[in-house]
């Protein structure tokens, strides 16, 4: 009976420490997250294998794992960039991305869990320079909004297509002009718009006087040929048609006696 303690305390000894060795090999990886093994007796940083996916992990004690985020990411970025002309203008751009999975313990062993820092921002930022510098401040408050998006995006990914980022999209949220240059354009662009509809009024009066001249034109030809063909026979038949209805009218009373000049009857009537 006195040797059961003896025994049972080593027992107790070894169970702690296997739960202690357990909870710290033990690892959980996240839904859309990734990690990246270091072994701290195996040359480090684990990049010629797949980073653990999500789910349980066990890994040895004295070994780490860096979780990241692999799904996609958004960073707000508000920056300060000048016009082709010089003028200072003010940009709000919004970057989708995420890591490259596949070169997960690449990008950990390069460039750290600071790559947002040290290599995406740097590079929207140097891509919206040189973009925005190519275009006047007209351009970039009217019609080149889409263009710009388009051209930063592709000089960001130039950048940052060896650096294990994966660039989805560069949305373009805001561009702010000098209240000044704002003002000017706004007022060119309503005085474009003013004499664009002065210019579709006079068309369109052109136009409408265009058509009466060519109904008024088709209207004297139809005469002039209607005229043509008439002859005194013609006239004087429709007259006596019309002479003969008139006098079968229950409200005239008619007398024809002999005939008018050429050849039609005289009507004489109480009415």
């Amino acid at each position: 009976m006195e040797k059961l303690p003896k025994i049972g305390l080593p027992i107790i000894i070894v169970i702690v420490i296997l739960i202690v060795v357990i909870a710290k090999s033990a690892i959980t990886i996240g839904s859309g997250e990734a990690g990246v093994l270091y072994k701290t007796f195996d040359n480090g940083v684990v990049t010629d294998e797949p980073a653990l996916g999500e789910g349980f992990h066990i890994v040895a004690p004295w070994n780490k794992v860096y979780v990241y985020e692999v799904r996609q990411q958004e960073i707000l970025e508000k920056m300060n960039v000048l016009s082709s002309n010089g003028l200072d203008i003010k940009l709000e751009a919004s970057v989708w991305f995420q890591p490259a999975f596949e070169s997960l313990g690449k990008l950990h062993q390069e460039k750290s869990e600071m790559y947002k820092e040290r290599v995406l921002l740097p590079a929207i930022r140097s891509a919206a320079r040189s973009v925005v510098g190519r275009y006047t401040p007209e351009q970039l408050y009217s019609s080149k909004r889409d263009a710009i998006q388009q051209e930063i995006f592709e000089e960001t990914q130039k950048i940052v297509k060896d650096q294990y980022i994966q660039l989805n999209e560069v949305l373009v949220r805001d561009v702010t002009l000098p209240p000044t240059i704002k003002d000017a354009i706004e007022r060119k662009l309503k005085q474009e718009q003013e004499s664009l509809e002065y210019e579709f009024r006079l068309v369109t009066a052109a136009k409408e006087a265009e058509k009466v001249i060519i109904e008024a034109q088709g209207k004297a030809d139809a005469n002039r040929i209607l005229s043509a063909s008439l002859n005194d026979q013609i006239l004087r038949d429709k007259g006596i048609e019309a002479t003969v209805k008139l006098s079968e009218s229950p409200n005239s009373k008619t007398i024809i006696i002999g005939s008018g000049e050429s050849g039609l009857p005289i009507i004489l009537g109480n009415q």
